[in-house]
């Protein structure tokens, strides 16, 4: 675990933007699902932030007529937020690594995300063995649960 965040000058809570997701994992367009972390905990907690578009490639297929956010990217996006605040705890020596998805459990899924929502991403560290973090993540449209899941992923070298 890194040092506590007054040591290294960084305050507990902190906005990161895309480019510096960009720089503590590895994923790309069109598989970045969060544009921004408006706050973290180090070691605790974190929330993402995902403005969803219709220009993005899944809703051409899910579904024409009335596109819905899927819900494993709804996960994958509480997975990323996860992985963000893993890296962000770890410290420079974690960025660039993979964080794999090991378990996804009691995942619900309350209302649709639909083009034009912001999605607030909410993860909380349950716990962690070594490289294996426990998380359980809540995602939220204007205040309202659209989806949860605890999930578990371990940190791997790329």
């Amino acid at each position: 675990m890194a040092e506590d965040s007054s040591e290294r000058g960084v305050p507990d809570i902190a906005e990161i933007d895309v480019n510096r997701i960009k720089e503590l994992i590895p994923h790309r367009y069109p598989f970045l699902m969060i544009d921004k972390i408006r706050s973290i905990e180090f070691d605790k907690r974190a929330i993402g932030i995902k403005n969803v578009s219709v220009n993005e490639p899944h809703f051409d297929g899910h579904f024409p007529n009335r596109p819905v956010m899927p819900g494993v990217l709804i996960i994958e996006a509480m997975a990323q937020t996860a992985g963000c605040l893993v890296v962000a705890t770890l410290g420079e020596e974690a960025e660039g690594k993979l964080v794999y998805f090991m378990t996804v459990d009691n995942a619900r899924f309350r209302k649709p995300v639909v083009p034009g929502d912001q999605l607030e991403v909410d993860v909380e560290k349950q716990r962690n063995r070594g490289p294996v973090w426990k998380f359980s993540g809540k995602a939220r449209v204007d205040g309202a649960l659209v989806a949860e899941a605890v999930f578990s992923a371990m940190i791997v070298d790329s």
